[in-house]
């Protein structure tokens, strides 16, 4: 994936501005949603549509995950077996074609999942979050568009990471005086 172009106005690019300040935006009528998917698949994403509205499980919610980015038959069946399978799909091992622009996970009806599991799709969106940052550090765009029919949704921040400390001073023993 070319870098996007800083000498282009990049204001005006729609993917520009879905990732410039997160990768999981909310969409509350589906005809912008649908358009905006479209715009994606004619630049080159693959979109790839999940309908949350059903999902009244997390089981349900990884089941179809799973699916759509064909999740190798190992896989846990869990949020962490999910944020792991993620990874392999950011490094394109599969649910993700190389040729592609970019990656865009499209989960319609979510406020329906989020009713029935609030922990699992919060869990969820931080997970996409995470994973699409790990993507564009090896110059890759994932993004999460989440459709809900409620106007008035809203999650906690996602993608959120820790302060951590340098590789040197990690262990606790590299920082004392004594």
């Amino acid at each position: 994936m070319a870098a996007l172009d800083p000498a282009t106005e990049l204001g005006q690019e729609l993917d520009f501005r879905l990732l410039i300040n997160t990768s999981v935006t909310l969409f509350w009528r589906s005809t912008i949603l649908g358009e905006t998917a479209a715009w994606l698949t004619t630049r080159g994403y693959q979109v790839t549509r999940m309908d949350a509205s059903h999902w009244a499980t997390e089981r349900d919610l990884r089941r179809d995950i799973a699916a759509a980015l064909n999740f190798p038959a190992y896989y846990g069946h869990n949020l962490d077996a999910l944020n792991d399978c993620m990874r392999d799909v950011v490094s394109q091992g599969y649910g993700w074609a190389p040729d592609t622009t970019g990656l865009a996970l499209v989960f319609s009806g979510y406020d329906s999942f989020a009713a029935c599991c609030p922990r699992a799709a919060q869990v969820v969106l931080d997970i996409m979050a995470d994973q699409s940052r790990s993507a564009a550090l090896v110059g890759r765009r994932l993004m999460c568009l989440v459709q809900s029919n409620d106007p008035r949704i809203r999650f906690e921040p996602v993608g959120a990471t820790a302060v951590m400390w340098n590789e040197a001073e990690w262990l606790d023993s590299k920082r004392r005086t004594d």
